[in-house]
């Protein structure tokens, strides 16, 4: 079975965030970049059903500029057996269909039979890239996936849904999921993997950036924050009548 798994580079939670001179970014000088943490996740299924099966391939994929890579040589130092780094250059796609369009560009002629990728980013949090490329490749999709198993030719999926209910769909494959953080839990690198990933395949291609992006960031700001007080006078219903605007309209809390 060939597994690709997309994986994203983001900043780490502890990063000192500062607006670029341009806003559309932040200063990546001050970053300390990481794997997406539900990127993880679909790295270590993706191992995991490879495992399983007792062959395979994955191969870990990522968008961005050149530091992407360690990304790559991260999944591939956990077992990936090779990479494919998609070229992008500042400033970085924003829109989902744009990057999904990318994706399905770069991967079309790889005719994988399974593709995983985290739920969202941890800076956009779009969500949206791994149904959009299965889309536009022909697969069956699912999101919010927290199980899988494979049994003939297919795969069954367990997605969480609201109010605490699941649901099992089985999916003939090809197919492309979306894995929900937890599902597993994902290995360290050994010092054995890291030296490996290093003579690894590490494929390079050019992101195709012919296609038109349907939205974009426009400006990246800190929102400023304002302080105000009100002093809500009149009759006792009136009062009540104005404090229940300014929790729904001002504060919408309720």
């Amino acid at each position: 079975m060939k597994i690709a798994v997309l994986v994203k580079q983001v900043p780490g939670g502890d990063s000192p965030l500062r607006i670029s001179d341009d806003q559309l970014w932040v200063k990546e000088e001050h970053i300390n970049f990481i794997t997406n943490e539900s990127d993880s996740y679909a790295v270590e299924e993706a191992l995991q059903l490879k495992e399983k099966l007792g062959e395979g391939e994955v191969v870990a994929v990522s968008l961005g500029p050149d530091r992407t890579q360690r990304t790559i040589r991260e999944a591939l130092s956990k077992g990936a057996d090779r990479g494919i780094h998609i070229e992008e250059s500042y400033p970085y796609a924003s829109d989902p269909l744009q990057i999904a369009r990318t994706f399905a560009s770069a991967l079309e002629g790889e005719k994988f039979d399974l593709i995983l990728t985290g739920l969202q980013s941890d800076d956009f949090g779009f969500g949206q890239v791994g149904v959009l490329l299965g889309e536009m490749l022909g697969m069956s999709t699912a999101t919010l996936v927290i199980a899988t198993e494979l049994a003939d030719g297919k795969i069954k999926v367990k997605r969480e849904l609201e109010s605490g209910w699941f649901q099992w769909v089985n999916l003939d494959l090809p197919a492309s999921i979306s894995i929900q953080s937890g599902i597993n839990t994902p290995r360290y690198p050994s010092l054995k993997g890291i030296m490996g990933a290093k003579k690894k395949e590490l494929k390079q291609v050019t992101a195709d950036s012919s296609d038109e992006a349907k939205q974009s960031i426009s400006k990246v700001y800190i929102p400023q924050k304002v302080k105000r007080t009100e002093i809500i006078e009149g009759t006792v219903d009136q009062q009540i009548e104005r404090l229940v605007d300014v929790l729904k309209k001002d504060l919408r809390i309720i």
